[in-house]
């Protein structure tokens, strides 16, 4: 068989079957909503992902202050342990891999199918019998026809599915965040609270030369000096403690921005810092900001877009062929009786082809059952997030309330009575009014207050963290935000 005789046939084949299979037509809108201009580029389109108003706030903070992709030392603030947090978890980099691959399904579902070429032959071999005809070789190019919106609705599922990795990216990243913030108060925590044992410790030094004094004058007893050395010691092993619980609280820390050997010194925030609360119904009417919640209104939308997909497969494809066939010469054929044989012509024909499955059995009604009761089962997964949501604040507002109330009683009323027992029982041992046993008692007073006053702050803060979690937006925010009543 000659190429040359097939060529011209072939191409004119082959450019009508991709014309009539790039012939389908999609609206401008259908193709926005399936986000076509990264389908063509695949650079990556992250930056354009959900972000509730409390990670829009800290990346915005973090652009007008950026800090180097490094570990840091010397002291640290939490907007810089935030900054790091987005460019070095690890966690999030998880997340940031996975809507790439999103973003590659998206690629791959506006892809058309690949034409086929095939070649048939028959009767092959058989010219030296006589009376046949000569061989007959057919070459094809066949060309699948989406019908039904097919790969319209492949990419507007894809790209649904790309957002879905999106929301769960935010979800992601506003959990690192809020661990970060948690493990930063922690750190606050353990600082005062080495700095407070430091300072008792002080005290504790004072009281025990007051008493070494006294004893050497032959004004109390020499037990009174063994037990001002024993509460001493007590307190330096609530330092060597603090020490400890520092280093770990260190360790936590770094660990939010992948960090396993921190070097900072020193964190450097505000733990006495506290403001009013707003009321718990102003709160509710953020909640629908929170990523768990929001995302579901796109969950929603890629599970009907998966029906509409469903209900599309159930319309069948239209192949399309187009060829040649090609007769070769063939055997001496008798052309009249009594007359001597000839050898028939080679030829060539053009065939075309159509062929349609016919929709009987298989008219993909399992596909469309299962893709309405993933609708369902998304409904109501939604609803049981949003209960979860509502009840999840409720509590946290609860725990936040409480800590609030708590350091506000601490502050105004339990530690300036504190201070007060212990200046007075302080000044009355140095006069011989009260014995070593009521200044230790004071003092052990005061400790214990000041522990639970920055215990309290610590909760405060957290509480705080874990609200402005559930509602996506800082609380002084929200409590700067008009309730609807008013």
């Amino acid at each position: 068989m000659s190429v040359q005789k097939l060529s011209p046939l072939l191409l004119v084949s082959y450019c009508l079957v991709l014309t009539t299979g790039c012939t389908t037509t999609y609206s401008a809108s259908s193709l926005s909503a399936a986000g076509t201009p990264a389908l063509w580029s695949e650079e990556p389109i992250i930056k354009n992902v959900m972000q509730t108003p409390l990670v829009t706030a800290v990346k915005e903070k973090s652009q007008a202050s950026p800090v180097e992709n490094s570990e840091p030392t010397g002291n640290i603030t939490l907007q810089q342990i935030l900054a790091l947090v987005l460019m070095g978890n690890p966690q999030l980099a998880v997340f940031s891999t996975e809507i790439r691959a999103r973003e590659a399904e998206m690629i791959q579902a506006s892809l058309l199918p690949n034409p086929v070429f095939s070649i048939e032959g028959e009767d092959l071999a058989n010219s030296a019998l006589r009376g046949l005809d000569g061989n007959i070789i057919t070459s094809k190019l066949s060309q699948v026809i989406l019908l039904g919106g097919k790969r319209v609705k492949r990419m507007i599922a894809a790209g649904l599915t790309r957002d879905l990795a999106g929301w769960d990216y935010e979800v992601k990243r506003i959990d690192v965040l809020t661990q970060a913030a948690k493990a930063f108060i922690a750190v606050l925590n353990a600082q005062e609270k080495i700095a407070l044992t430091q300072e008792f410790i002080r005290f504790s030094e004072q009281i025990v030369n007051s008493v070494t004094k006294r004893v050497q004058a032959g004004k109390t007893s020499p037990v009174e000096e063994t037990k001002a050395k024993v509460a001493l010691s007590s307190v330096k092993i609530e330092l060597a403690l603090a020490e400890q619980k520092l280093r770990a609280a260190k360790k936590r820390l770094a660990a939010t921005w992948g960090s396993t050997a921190p070097q900072f010194q020193k964190a450097i925030g505000q733990l006495q810092a506290i403001s009013p609360i707003p009321p718990l119904e102003q709160l509710a009417n953020l909640i629908d900001q929170n990523p768990d919640l929001a995302r579901w209104t796109t969950e929603l939308a890629q599970r009907q877009a998966l029906i509409e997909l469903e209900k599309s497969e159930a319309i069948p494809d239209l192949t399309i062929s187009l060829g040649e066939t090609y007769y070769a010469n063939g055997a001496p054929h008798v052309l009249d009786i009594g007359a001597p044989a000839a050898s028939a012509p080679h030829a060539n024909a053009l065939m075309a082809g159509i062929s349609i499955p016919i929709p009987i059995f298989n008219r993909n009604q399992g596909g469309v059952r299962e893709a309405q009761q993933h609708f369902t089962k998304a409904r109501q997964a939604w609803r049981a997030t949003q209960v979860q949501v509502v009840a999840d604040l409720s509590t946290a507002y609860q725990q936040l309330a409480g800590a609030h109330a708590e350091v506000t009683i601490l502050e105004t009323e339990v530690l300036p009575g504190a201070k007060s027992a212990f200046k007075a029982a302080t000044r009355g041992f140095r006069l011989g009014k009260f014995d070593f046993l009521s200044v230790l008692n004071a003092q052990q007073t005061l400790f214990d207050s000041k522990l639970q006053y920055l215990d309290a702050l610590t909760e405060y803060h957290q509480a705080v963290a874990g609200v402005e979690r559930l509602i996506g937006e800082r609380l002084e925010v929200a409590a700067s935000t008009d309730s609807p009543e008013g």
